[in-house]
């Protein structure tokens, strides 16, 4: 049965955050389902989001909803198990619009992934987002 993997032991670190204000576009406003709130990246060629899971998971989707204006043109999501290095999983495109928007994920057994996004539609590369959940199944 495919379901939000990420949990409250879930570690999760981001590339940067506005301002450096955490309390108002902290990372822990990607997972708080909350519509009112966000993660706003500050400036820079790219942004990511790396997410380590207290166990074993396969994805199956990744579903992320942009601030329109502040969405990325590709990203792309890698994965490991334990130590090993990242690699590649799959590649995505985003729309430039405010709808929750899901990718599939070729099934990939992974403890540990990195989302990274690229291209923003923001001038100075900001990205903004609402939601980020990562759907599949604990292993």
């Amino acid at each position: 049965m495919t379901h939000s993997l990420v949990c409250p032991e879930t570690v999760s670190r981001v590339s940067s955050v506005l301002n450096r204000n955490t309390r108002q576009f902290g990372k822990k406003h990607l997972f708080d389902q909350n519509e009112e709130t966000c993660w706003n990246s500050d400036q820079g060629p790219s942004q990511w989001v790396t997410l380590e899971f207290p166990q074993r998971i396969r994805v199956s989707q990744l579903q992320i909803q942009f601030q329109g204006g502040f969405s990325s043109r590709r990203g792309h999501l890698e994965g490991s198990q334990g130590s090993e290095a990242l690699s590649k999983i799959v590649d995505f495109y985003p729309e430039d619009n405010n709808s929750l928007q899901t990718f599939p994920v070729p099934a990939a057994e992974v403890d540990q992934l990195k989302v990274t996004f690229e291209d923003a539609t923001d001038f100075f590369g900001r990205v903004v987002i609402y939601h980020l959940r990562v759907l599949g199944e604990r292993v």
